[in-house]
């Protein structure tokens, strides 16, 4: 009969629990014979080979993950690619084997493609582009694309994102910095009758929700010449967004929509086919527009996981129903910082705080590695703030269960009445 230690409490009894039942065993495998027997092994060779699987891993096997990328995924994505993996659908053959150019792929990036238009309303005069190579690269891309040196651009800076697509398009065009929140540690988003833009600037440059401060527009700036340029890496597909308002929207897939290793443009049809001379052919959006995503092989189970992860956005009831859970989650756990009597502190000014990135810092800054640590023992990891600012980060995208948000504050709770 087990018995508790009378020393014990709730929480180290809730470990105790964890560690019990869900956490798997570490076990030591010995290259040399060992004197125990060991069951046999049956290894059939025959034109159908025999695949015997493993019992699938149970829900609680796995963490509540805060990554900010590559970031969690859809528990019910993943069982699907499971069951997937291995012969999709009939073809007898995995994803990851398929030649880009058969029937089988095709209509598998099709179908990606126009699950993407749908969740998005994505109107008809503007081209989908599956890439390759992060929305960094894109930093280079949109300026060879949509400038001629020394055009003029303008940038609105609201992070470590924003900076580093300035200081890239400096190789290609002339940005001008009309806005930084620098100087204030990239906690706020300006007011926008106060931007003093160039009217012949090509496009005004954002970054939508900045992954690494926590700071997300809510709503966004018209260019003077009416051409907004937008990186959505870390919110993108998290809420409606009128397309229609942007020449370009591009979003690395790791956060929010998918594995690494994918990149997808949304741009109008009218700006496509300009690139300067110089613009090398991988970065050319008419090479890619002209060929359906498919001039060299791309990412191909990569996108295959984003037209899973687009499908599970759509039974969901496509992206207002998912804004409403991403803003319950982030409420529950921007309370819980507010209202800790400044144990836990959040910087961003509260009307431009983001939905996917919650950054935070704790009173007593010498208990951050001890936070880090008792989180991982309670399975929740990947909480450890972004090694530029430090502190704490809990990215909650949309594939965070709104229970690993309330796991996360009861702990923070717990360890705040163990800790102040």
């Amino acid at each position: 009969m087990a018995m508790s230690a009378p020393t014990s409490s709730p929480h180290s009894l809730l470990l105790q629990n964890v560690n019990r039942h869900h956490l798997p065993t570490t076990k030591t495998i010995s290259l040399h014979p060992s004197p125990r027997p060991t069951k046999p092994i049956s290894i059939t060779c025959s034109a159908s080979a025999q695949i015997h699987d493993r019992p699938a891993a149970a829900a609680q096997d796995r963490v509540f993950n805060f990554a900010a990328g590559p970031a969690i995924l859809p528990e019910s994505v993943l069982r699907k690619a499971e069951s997937e993996l291995y012969n999709w659908r009939g073809s007898g053959m995995s994803v990851m084997e398929m030649s880009h150019r058969g029937k089988e792929f095709l209509s598998i990036i099709q179908k990606a493609e126009s699950d993407l238009r749908s969740l998005l309303s994505i109107p008809s005069d503007y081209a989908v582009l599956f890439l390759q190579g992060g929305a960094t690269t894109q930093f280079a891309a949109i300026p060879l694309n949509l400038c001629v040196q020394p055009d003029p651009v303008d940038f609105i800076v609201t992070g470590s994102w924003g900076d580093k697509a300035f200081k890239e398009a400096a190789k290609y065009c002339k940005p001008t910095l009309i806005w930084s929140g620098k100087s204030e540690k990239y906690t706020k988003i300006p007011s926008f009758d106060d931007l003093e833009q160039n009217p012949h600037a090509k496009y005004l440059h954002i970054c939508a929700n900045e992954t690494i401060h926590g700071v997300e527009f809510k709503n966004y700036p018209t260019p003077k010449n009416g051409l907004l340029v937008a990186d959505m890496s870390s919110n993108f597909c998290s809420k409606p967004v009128d397309v229609s308002k942007f020449g370009l929207i591009y979003a690395g897939a790791q956060k929010n929509v998918g594995p690494s290793g994918v990149t997808i443009v949304i741009i109008r049809k009218d700006l496509i086919g300009k690139a300067q001379e110089i613009t090398p052919v991988m970065l050319d959006y008419k090479i890619h527009a002209d060929n359906n995503s498919l001039y060299n092989t791309p990412p191909c189970y990569g996108i295959y996981m984003c037209g899973l992860v687009f499908e599970d956005l759509l039974a969901q009831g496509g992206l207002a129903e998912v804004e409403k859970k991403n803003v319950k989650k982030a409420k529950i756990l921007y309370d819980a910082i507010d209202e800790s009597k400044g144990f836990y502190r959040c910087p961003v000014e509260k009307s431009v705080r983001s939905l996917m990135n919650v950054p935070f810092t704790l009173e007593k800054a010498e208990l951050e590695a001890e936070f880090v640590k008792e989180a991982a023992k309670e399975k929740m990891v990947q909480l450890k703030g972004h090694r530029s600012v430090g502190g704490m980060r809990a990215s909650i995208y949309n594939a965070m269960p709104l229970a690993g948000v309330e796991k996360l504050v009861a702990f923070m709770k717990d360890f705040q009445a163990r800790h102040a």
